[in-house]
């Protein structure tokens, strides 16, 4: 079985890519990516593909038995037609299977609405692709805010306009065991999944990184008004639109859903406090 990996360089893709690279089956991996010569990575083939361009993906997806399709990057109103591309190539090379890694929501999330609206057609346009398909809603990424450490160090609190919602993060590594099995397992065929971690609240996240690194972070909420207000000054207003609509649906309950991931896994996601644990141990080395 020859499975491509879109985006294979990006972490997710990455995290993908070892984990079928690792699996009982060993399948034939190929990673595509839009800057192929910068690779360097004995381990697989890498194929040159551009979301934008269709043609580029007809020349990657030759010979290809499955396809997983990482949700693009960019601005969500290119969004569409961009996974539109890789779907259709995919569909005229006889691929014969598709997974995608859309996230959970909801379209009625007032900053982050563009966003989980762009992944839901996706979704339907993999549904209609005429190809065996498997869809994953992911959970948001962990992974930042323990990038963040030093900075909620030097601030002493974690802010933001959350407020006593719970999160069901998760992790790239955990993500790319559940994708692996959804690609190389029939049984998933079919299926919309929840792939996500125990939910938690701020409070709570705030309490892990004190005890994981030894912190004294407290937990101080903010209004939407004003948190949106301080992310569009740092960041800009798209991208500081989107993170404050990402804790104003924490907030509203659309980041804590029942989860899938042991159904897919055949393994519990980790919990937080060893996750911390094992973070706070590579942050000493």
């Amino acid at each position: 079985m020859i499975i491509a990996v879109t985006g294979a360089t990006g972490g997710l893709g990455a995290a993908i890519v070892r984990a079928l690279i690792a699996h009982i089956h060993e399948p034939e991996v190929i990673g595509i990516t839009r800057n192929p010569a910068k690779v360097q990575d004995p381990d697989i083939e890498y194929r040159q593909g551009d979301y934008t361009d269709k043609g580029s993906y007809l020349n990657a997806l030759r010979d290809i038995d499955a396809v997983l399709l990482v949700s693009g990057m960019g601005d969500p109103k290119d969004r569409i037609p961009q996974h539109r591309n890789v779907i259709e190539a995919a569909d005229e090379n006889g691929v014969r299977k598709i997974v995608y890694t859309s996230i959970l929501g909801s379209p009625d999330e007032a900053g982050f609405s563009p966003v989980v609206s762009s992944n839901r057609q996706t979704e339907e346009d993999v549904r209609n692709s005429g190809m065996q398909w498997v869809i994953g809603r992911n959970g948001i990424y962990i992974e930042p805010d323990i990038e963040y450490v030093e900075n909620y160090r030097k601030a002493g609190k974690i802010t933001n306009c959350a407020g006593e919602g719970k999160c069901a993060y998760t992790t790239r590594d955990e993500l790319g065991y559940a994708y692996a099995r959804m690609l190389l397992e029939e049984k998933h065929n079919g299926q919309t999944y929840n792939l996500l971690g125990p939910a938690i609240t701020q409070a709570e996240l705030a309490r892990l990184f004190n005890s994981a690194f030894d912190l004294d972070l407290k937990w101080e909420p903010m209004t939407v008004e004003a948190y949106k207000a301080e992310r569009v000054a740092e960041l800009g207003e798209f991208l500081g639109s989107i993170i404050a609509g990402i804790y104003e649906g924490i907030q509203a309950g659309y980041s804590d859903a029942p989860s899938d991931y042991e159904k897919v896994s055949g393994r519990p996601h980790i919990g937080w406090t060893e996750y911390f644990r094992q973070q706070a141990a590579a942050y000493r080395v």
